[in-house]
């Protein structure tokens, strides 16, 4: 049996073995240290604040806890899996340091508000760095966009041939989408970095606390409104975790093109060493694995949120023991989006486009279509009709074995008697790409108007 516990008054036996091994959570949640020492300090000087300590006190629990940072930080402190999670080891430790005053820092609060504000606190840095990331990786798309603002090749719909894009086009489509995985971020900062601290157990306390206080103390937005609730509330976690779903999400689209790309049927991209692996057998392999794995662990982060839902879902109220398992899995999905983001800007930054496999992909699959069939609509033909003769001409060019800009001028008169030569010019992909400048578009100008919102988004300016 174990040892007595710190919450043992009421209990003459210690706890079996195995229950204490299954229940335990500090082998994971001291990962929680610098939001617990935090929140404590915090929590000792409103203590003082408040009358309900003296300040010598507050100031001895403060540097005894400032001692216990070091330790842990120097990975001199001294786990105990017996005292069941962070909270204790480190409550424990800090009586040890500074005496009895050490017992007086849970005074007007309890594990139950005390675990939410420290999980709100490390979900919020987390998120916090995420942004970060998204930032940087949205600068590397940027760079390499403005880079390639002359590359013309195939845009795709249903995988298949549409229309001419810029490649800067596509990049700056995943630079749109983190853009947004960040505004998300900070939008859920404001509910997640909330101070559940003075919420108690349930029910608050007696105690005359001061959670904005604490709230100023640790940078947050501000407090609880309903002290059941501050205890029960995971929706933080939750919305954390769907926002880092949609991250994984776009970071998967995005490996997705790098895998076709990268095949040599498509060609356009040469993968860097350092983000590819050979194949044991077949010497000539370049296998895009680090884009397959980030679009493997997008499964991984969504099994996180739906399993915490799960859990959550039919637990009654307040505080149930059932909440132990939210850290786990967000620990896990922190460092997937962590190093998710980090390499895909590596790789990003690395690779290497090669525009000339572009440019030829453009002379199959007819991308032109659509600029001959609006030709034919500034000749006053009806959009419907003009779409029929224009796929009368792709028919054409399509059983001579040729591109619908190498038809003569005398086959697409066959077609339509309204053509004429200057249609050529209408039929070239420069042209086409240069046409489309309306907001949001591959144009040369919408490309640099897309860019200079997304510098000053970044900060950069031009």
């Amino acid at each position: 049996m174990s040892t007595k516990k710190m919450w043992g008054g009421r209990f003459a036996q210690g706890q079996d073995a195995l229950v204490e091994a299954y229940t335990e959570s500090v082998s994971f949640d001291r990962l929680l240290y610098r939001q617990d020492i935090a929140g404590s300090s915090a929590h000792a000087r409103m203590l003082a604040r408040q009358g309900i300590l003296s300040g010598e006190e507050a100031e001895t629990l403060c540097r005894g806890l400032q001692a216990i940072l070091e330790e842990i930080e120097q990975d001199r402190f001294v786990w105990k899996p017996e005292l069941e999670d962070v909270h204790m080891n480190i409550e424990s430790r800090l009586t040890e340091l500074v005496g009895d005053v050490g017992k007086k820092l849970h005074t007007g609060r309890s594990r139950n508000d005390q675990v939410a504000l420290d999980f709100r606190l490390f979900v919020s840095d987390s998120v916090r760095n995420w942004s970060a990331l998204l930032a940087a990786l949205v600068r590397t798309l940027a760079d390499r966009a403005q880079e390639h603002a002359d590359t013309l090749m195939p845009g795709y719909t249903h995988l298949q041939p549409a229309q001419p894009v810029s490649l800067a086009q596509h990049l700056l489509a995943y630079a749109a989408m983190f853009r947004r995985d960040a505004s998300r971020l900070a939008d859920a900062d404001r509910r997640i970095r909330i101070c559940p601290l003075g919420a108690a157990a349930l029910a608050g306390t007696t105690y005359p606390v001061d959670p904005h206080f604490v709230a100023g103390e640790l940078d947050m937005y501000g407090v609880f409104s309903n002290s059941m609730d501050a205890v029960s509330d995971r929706d933080f976690v939750l919305e954390s975790m769907f926002c880092a779903s949609l991250v994984l999400l776009h970071l998967s689209r995005l490996c997705e093109d790098m895998v076709l790309w990268a095949n040599p049927s498509f060609g356009y991209v040469r993968l860097p060493d350092a983000y590819a692996t050979g194949s044991s057998i077949m010497p000539q392999k370049k296998n895009p694995d680090v884009a397959e794995l980030m679009r493997g662990k997008s499964g991984r982060v969504y099994g996180a949120l739906f399993g915490l839902m799960v859990t959550l879902k039919g637990l009654p109220m307040t505080y149930n023991r059932d909440l132990q398992e939210d850290k786990e899995p967000f620990f896990d999905l922190n460092d997937t989006v962590q190093m998710s983001l980090r390499l895909m800007s590596g790789m990003l930054s690395e690779i290497r486009f090669v525009p000339e496999r572009m440019r030829a992909a453009l002379d199959r699959g007819f991308l032109n279509a659509t600029e001959l069939a609006d030709y034919l609509v500034g000749k006053k033909v009806p959009f419907r009709e003009a779409h029929h003769l224009t796929g009368q001409a792709v028919a054409e060019a399509e059983a001579r074995g040729i591109a619908l800009e190498a038809l003569s001028l005398e086959q697409l008169r066959e077609i339509c008697p309204l053509i004429e030569a200057d249609v050529f010019s209408i039929l070239d992909y420069e042209e086409a790409v240069r046409r489309r400048d309306s907001p949001g578009g591959t144009g040369p100008n919408s490309i640099r108007a897309q860019l200079a919102k997304l510098r000053e988004w970044l900060g950069q300016g031009e």
